[in-house]
């Protein structure tokens, strides 16, 4: 699977789970339905957002985006919907295009301890992806463990 193949999986994955969160929301306020869409669509679309902000990251570094351009890319799944348009931007600008690099070039950014250490991972999918998915799942533990931030007052 290519970076702009995953990436905009991904990104369409991301949407759709606002739909959910969505419908939840309007379930429980408009309809008085109770909160369990919210609690269900909110699980799915948090945990999906975390797979995006680490897809625009990894993708990101493959592709050599700028800084500036990762942080777009996460945020855009702040906003409703924005992941689209921010990958179809990153398509028609080139920002998708090519392989996943695992080899190693003549150019010098491919020297960097940190493209050394994505090309490896790269390299081993299965160890990537395994290491990958863990990492996201601890990451959304412990949010649910944290709760939701408390209004002060």
């Amino acid at each position: 699977m290519s970076p702009r193949i995953f990436f905009r999986t991904v990104a369409i994955a991301e949407a759709v789970t606002w739909t959910l969160l969505i419908i939840g929301l309007i379930l429980k306020y408009v309809v008085d339905a109770g909160d369990l869409g919210v609690r269900i669509g909110g699980s799915i679309h948090g945990f999906v957002f975390l797979v995006y902000a680490a897809s625009a990251v990894v993708v990101g570094l493959n592709q050599r985006w700028s800084v500036p351009t990762i942080a777009a890319g996460v945020a855009s799944a702040v906003i409703p919907y924005a992941t689209i348009p921010f990958d179809v931007w990153a398509d028609r600008t080139g920002r998708l295009d090519g392989a996943w690099r695992i080899e190693q070039t003549d150019d010098p950014r491919d020297a960097r301890w940190f493209d050394r250490t994505l090309r490896w991972f790269l390299g081993h999918p299965v160890v990537f992806g395994a290491i990958f998915v863990v990492g996201v799942v601890v990451v959304f533990s412990a949010l649910l463990v944290g709760g939701p931030p408390v209004p002060k007052g």
